[in-house]
């Protein structure tokens, strides 16, 4: 039996594409969710609400450098796991940070989420840290959801850390692309205006 993409059966081929994943998910989900939760453990929350900035505005302050520090997280990822591991990077990059621009608006929308439910830093880590645990056990990053039962595959599709794993090996191992990932890709746009839309909207009602 031989390997088509992974000849050698290197495992770091295989599972630094999936950490560049985690890094990418616990970084944003962790900052997006103890940022605004900061504001309201703080009290600086209802001023910021009675200023003429929107709400949409105050969002987007706050996420967008987050997003940017996500790209920046894969970036330098990148070049540690080609430098130091070896890793091949046989699709395209841009390719990739595209991918990872959208899987970051889902990983915002989880932390802004997060965010408006909790009323402190410290809740905001052990909320983030429990969900990011069964996300990372159910993405195939340690086990291959094929190998999982078929209940638990069912579920996995319901998990957007699955998708960008899968998207993130199939650029740099496979060298796949537009049309070889376009499926995780839609799922993720999906999850990502749904998970935003519904931070959006209960972050609103419940600091008006």
């Amino acid at each position: 039996v031989r390997s088509w993409y992974n000849p050698t059966l290197n495992y770091k081929h295989y599972m630094v594409p999936g950490i560049l994943v985690s890094l990418v998910t616990m970084i944003s989900t962790l900052l997006s969710a103890q940022n605004i939760a900061r504001e309201k453990e703080i009290g600086t929350l209802e001023q910021l609400n009675v200023t003429p900035i929107t709400k949409g505005q105050f969002i987007t302050a706050k996420l967008l450098p987050l997003w940017v520090l996500g790209l920046v997280d894969l970036a330098l990822g990148l070049l540690v796991g080609g430098g130091v591991f070896g890793v091949p990077m046989r699709g395209s990059l841009l390719l990739l940070f595209a991918a990872t621009a959208l899987y970051l608006v889902v990983t915002l929308g989880i932390g802004l989420f997060i965010s408006g439910r909790v009323d402190t830093q410290q809740q905001a880590m052990f909320v983030t840290f429990f969900i990011m645990m069964i996300y990372l056990l159910m993405s195939g990053l340690f086990t291959p959801v094929e190998s999982m039962p078929h209940w638990a595959q069912v579920v996995a599709e319901f998990n957007p850390v699955r998708h960008f794993v899968s998207v993130a090996r199939a650029i740099l191992i496979k060298g796949a692309g537009l049309g070889e990932i376009a499926r995780p890709m839609l799922i993720l746009l999906a999850f990502g205006v749904g998970t935003l839309w519904l931070a959006i909207a209960q972050y609103s009602k419940r600091t008006a």
